[in-house]
């Protein structure tokens, strides 16, 4: 997993929308950048809606909040209308970001192994270096914490 202090990997991948964005649209921007792992289940939309509620706060501290996992566009599309999300959501199907910054790892369920999205934001700051990893975050209190922490700075 990528470490605080270093330059994020730049990447392009689609919107909700089919649209491509880059990380280094941003620049000049802090982002949030939050790897979660699957549309729709209870502790994903529990961090996106968080995200969401706070959305106005975080805009007013300019800084951007991008959610990626692996589902489809049209996935996204469908969560995103069904909470409301203001915020961008792109699709990772090929994994390749999430395996750049480290997040897809193999993962222990009920004794299973398999392979997965570790839940981790990342927030980036104005000119595109990793200031703070969260890894393993708690879908609950991960947006309250970076609010509280960006609010501090």
């Amino acid at each position: 997993m990528l470490e605080a202090g270093v330059k994020a990997p730049d990447f392009t991948l689609p919107d909700k929308d089919g649209n491509p964005v880059s990380l280094s649209d941003f620049l000049g921007k802090k982002v949030i950048l939050y790897f979660y792992p699957k549309d729709n289940t209870p502790g994903c939309t529990r961090q996106a809606c968080a995200f969401a509620d706070s959305y106005a706060a975080f805009q007013a501290l300019d800084t951007v909040v991008i959610g990626v996992s692996k589902d489809s566009t049209a996935s996204h599309q469908r969560f995103a209308e069904k909470h409301g999300l203001p915020f961008l959501l792109l699709s990772d199907p090929e994994l390749g970001v999430l395996q750049s910054y480290g997040v897809w790892q193999e993962k222990k369920l009920y004794g299973k192994v398999s392979m997965g999205v570790v839940r981790t934001t990342f927030l980036i700051d104005e000119h595109g270096v990793i200031e703070k990893v969260m890894p393993k975050v708690k879908p609950d209190t991960n947006a309250a914490e970076l609010l509280a922490y960006l609010q501090e700075q």
